[in-house]
């Protein structure tokens, strides 16, 4: 479970580290949008691109991107095969009694693993390069124009940000906790998933209980600093963007114009 990368910081001094967050957060926000939109694998070919340059860029060792994937493994497989089954269009490839498999259904496979890995990919490149502090400034100045509309701009930046800081620890949390019961004869790893699914709780139960009190030690100790929420704030570093974020959204422009282009071309 520490090979779970998600919500971790790469410490570094890369370009892409030193970006303001508001366009690292703006740029994943198109990056999933022209995910979304594309509709052949072909096209995905630009986006991958993109993703191999970022990450070439921001110095971040593939195995982390790798081990990004570790918590969806079972989705990307169960989506596979789930599509490589049900789906009946296009010539027959193989069949076996009910089963069949089509060209549709492996076309079908592939492109819905594929977008998931991307999608994947490049959300993690914005975590592992970005600090929970500076998304929570990002945030926050993004969502400031809707404050005048009586939108909580800060407390849901503040929210989210704390969530995705707790990731890693309740991660390595559950780690402890898990070794702990093997400790005292605890197997994880036998029996059928209902008893497997049932010896689970003796991990959940105390990863709650931690988790709750996490939460409180964190909101005493916020209470001592007299956090009283986004009214009347200051920054010691404010956002400020500089010719660097500038040559970053030209990249991602081009990006998005040229993934349209082929998106309505293909």
């Amino acid at each position: 479970m520490r090979d779970i990368t998600l919500g971790q910081y790469f410490p570094g001094n890369s370009p892409i580290h030193r970006l303001d967050p508001r366009t690292k957060l703006l740029g994943m926000l198109a990056y999933i949008i022209v995910i979304f939109f594309v509709k052949k694998i072909t096209v995905f070919l630009l986006p991958a691109l993109f993703v191999a340059m970022v990450t070439y860029l921001a110095r971040v060792p593939l195995s982390y991107l790798v081990r990004s994937l570790k918590p969806i493994r079972f989705l990307l497989v169960f989506m596979f095969f789930i599509n490589l089954f049900m789906v009946k269009t296009g010539d027959l490839i193989w069949e076996w009694r009910f089963i069949q498999i089509t060209e549709g259904g492996v076309y079908q496979a592939v492109y819905i693993t594929l977008r998931l890995v991307l999608l994947l990919a490049g959300t993690s490149l914005m975590t592992l390069t970005t600090t929970p502090i500076a998304l929570t400034d990002a945030l926050e100045k993004l969502l400031t124009p809707f404050g005048k509309l009586g939108f909580p701009a800060h407390e849901l930046a503040m929210m989210m940000t704390i969530a995705l800081r707790f990731i890693p620890t309740l991660i390595e949390e559950a780690d402890k906790i898990m070794k702990a019961q093997m400790a005292r004869g605890a197997d994880f790893k036998k029996g059928n998933p209902v008893v497997r699914l049932k010896k689970l709780r003796t991990v959940i139960l105390p990863l709650f209980q931690n988790a709750i009190s996490r939460a409180g030690h964190l909101g005493d100790a916020m209470d001592s600093r007299c956090y009283t929420g986004g009214k009347g704030r200051t920054k010691l570093h404010p956002l400020v963007y500089e010719r660097r974020d500038v040559v970053a959204y030209v990249c991602m422009l081009a990006m998005v114009i040229a993934s349209v282009v082929l998106i309505v071309k293909f």
